[in-house]
């Protein structure tokens, strides 16, 4: 929390590149910023390192607007940030943001995670319940064949009536994940190790080790951050528990799985996989898993895009409206968090 509430004078800066700002700002988001009596906003525009007459107004910010593609705030850049107290970001990991040197400062942190994880859920769902009815083999089954297709006879499970769905990583989006697959007539099981014991009552559903996960799973979808720990989460072993027909699906981080092996054993063809999210983000060519049977990858559409930006917008300015208000973010990032996340 800032000192106290008079003495933020709430100078404000947006510093992302054009694009972000045109793709996630509107007029109406300045407008709500300007209204605030508290608030004095530096420029309508993103300021650049690079301008001297940016570099002035730089100078004065004490609240920083940050978004894809914005520069790592390490020691160079916050030595023109002498006013710096709190940052905002648009956007969901501040990963790319954040440095030692930052963290150093005491610097007020937020990010619009909450407001991302909303569509990464929906995503999520929509590919459990797409998953469980086989309609990406029958699609493809379909077309190549031209003639009727009998997904009851090539698949152990149809339908996700009973089924169970397996939560890896009990993260923002995981939670949501777990909450709106309360209205289908489904088992779920979580499986998150940094849980302690209040929390697991808290979430309402079994919490299992990740193998008895993987044992018990009709679909298992990932939610866990990217850490040292969790590289190549699904592995090898971990694949060999699944159950034939089961569904993997990613829409966290590439790194949680390891391609070669999952890769190995979807050849066998009775794995499906759905990858939102790869390792690299765009698979060479060479990949085995642009030609592995039942797996749909997708260019990581599954966050904000499109209308679904104005809701990260909007967070934002919430957040620094809050700010000067009361002199804390409703959301502020800790240490021990940032440590967890994606």
């Amino acid at each position: 929390m800032l000192q106290s509430e008079s003495a933020l004078r709430g100078t404000v800066g947006f510093l992302m590149p054009e694009g972000t700002f045109e793709r996630v700002f509107s007029e109406l988001d300045l407008a709500r910023l300007r209204s605030e009596s508290r608030l004095h906003l530096l420029s309508d525009r993103p300021l650049r390192p690079e301008r001297v007459d940016d570099r002035a107004l730089l100078a004065e910010a004490e609240v920083l607007v940050t978004g894809w593609g914005s520069p790592a705030l390490d020691e160079p850049l916050l030595r023109m940030l002498p006013s710096l107290r709190a940052v905002a970001h648009s956007a969901g990991s501040v990963r790319g943001i954040v440095t030692d040197a930052l963290l150093d400062r005491h610097v007020s942190l937020t990010s619009s995670a909450a407001a991302n994880a909303v569509p990464v859920a929906e995503f999520t769902v929509a590919m459990i319940v797409l998953a469980a009815k086989r309609t990406f083999w029958a699609a493809e089954t379909l077309r190549s064949s031209n003639a009727p297709v009998d997904a009851e006879r090539a698949w152990p499970t149809v339908g996700s009536h009973g089924i169970t769905v397996g939560v890896v990583g009990a993260s923002r989006i995981g939670r949501l994940v777990i909450e709106r697959l309360a209205s289908l007539d489904v088992r779920v099981l979580v499986a998150d190790p940094t849980l302690d014991h209040e929390q697991q009552l808290a979430i309402g559903v079994p919490c299992v080790t990740l193998e008895e996960l993987a044992a018990r799973s009709d679909i298992v979808t990932l939610h866990a951050p990217a850490l040292p720990s969790t590289r190549h989460l699904v592995d090898r072993g971990l694949l060999r528990l699944m159950r034939p027909g089961t569904t993997v699906i990613n829409t966290a981080r590439g790194d949680l799985v390891d391609h070669e092996a999952l890769a190995d054993r979807l050849e066998r063809g009775d794995l499906v996989a759905i990858l939102d999210v790869t390792s690299p983000e765009i698979l060479p060519s060479t990949s085995r898993l642009w030609s592995t049977p039942n797996t749909v990858i997708t260019p990581h559409i599954a966050g904000s895009a499109g209308n679904e930006l104005g809701r990260l917008a909007t967070n934002t300015v919430d957040e620094v409206l809050h700010l000067v208000r009361t002199g804390a973010f409703r959301r502020p990032i800790t240490i021990a968090a940032l440590a967890l996340q994606a």
